[in-house]
């Protein structure tokens, strides 16, 4: 079965986006490294340092398809069509677009929910990653049960407001264990965290240099 996987860059505060959806200061770091990088899209590169090039490769390489929000759908425009990881993307939404200039897009769009959209996903993606937004879309996949790990790149610098990492979750209390990764980059650092592990005292996460 498909890992399930939320993730996204989060301020210190834990917001990943500003209620207009831009996120700028919160990308910086996708240009202040000397490696380029591609993930779904091979015209969008990005420029990170070695660190976090090697782990954007171990965590995107296994996505087959990525479940977002119909937000993000349309302030992206699809992406134009590309994924942004993976080879499909199941666009949670109320209706479908019916005027979307890329109808043969590898785009499904689902009208039952969050959970039947990562369902399709889980069932397309086979024993790879199923990649899911945070936001609103990642804090009802939490809160219904169906997320392995969460995936952080933490960026320190405190938005105030904006767009919450869980969207509208509000609990109940959940503890997790410490993070199975650690990574620093420049002005960035990525964490993973699995879901339903408990922490031990005196246990210490992997750290890569």
């Amino acid at each position: 079965m498909a890992t399930v996987i939320v993730s996204a860059t989060v301020s210190l505060d834990g917001f990943i986006a500003h209620h207009d959806n831009t996120v700028d200061p919160l990308f910086d770091w996708y240009g202040n490294g000397e490696v380029p990088i591609t993930m779904g899209d091979p015209d969008r590169v990005f420029h990170v340092t070695p660190q976090s090039a090697q782990f954007i490769r171990s965590s995107t390489a296994d996505v087959r398809a990525c479940v977002i929000g119909r937000t993000l759908f349309d302030f992206t425009n699809g992406w134009n069509g590309v994924p942004a990881a993976g080879e499909h993307v199941f666009v949670v939404t109320h209706e479908a677009p019916g005027d979307w200039p890329f109808p043969d897009a590898p785009f499904t769009f689902v009208t039952d929910g969050v959970t039947a959209a990562i369902a399709q996903a889980r069932a397309y993606a086979g024993d790879g990653v199923v990649s899911v937004t945070a936001g609103e879309v990642g804090g009802q996949a939490f809160e219904a049960g169906v997320v392995d790990e969460i995936n952080l790149n933490v960026v320190p610098v405190l938005l105030g407001t904006g767009k919450r990492f869980f969207g509208g979750f509000g609990g109940p209390l959940t503890m997790l264990g410490n993070p199975r990764a650690v990574v620093e980059g420049d002005r960035v650092l990525h964490l993973i965290y699995r879901v339903g592990a408990t922490g031990r005292a005196g246990s210490a996460p992997a750290r890569t240099p």
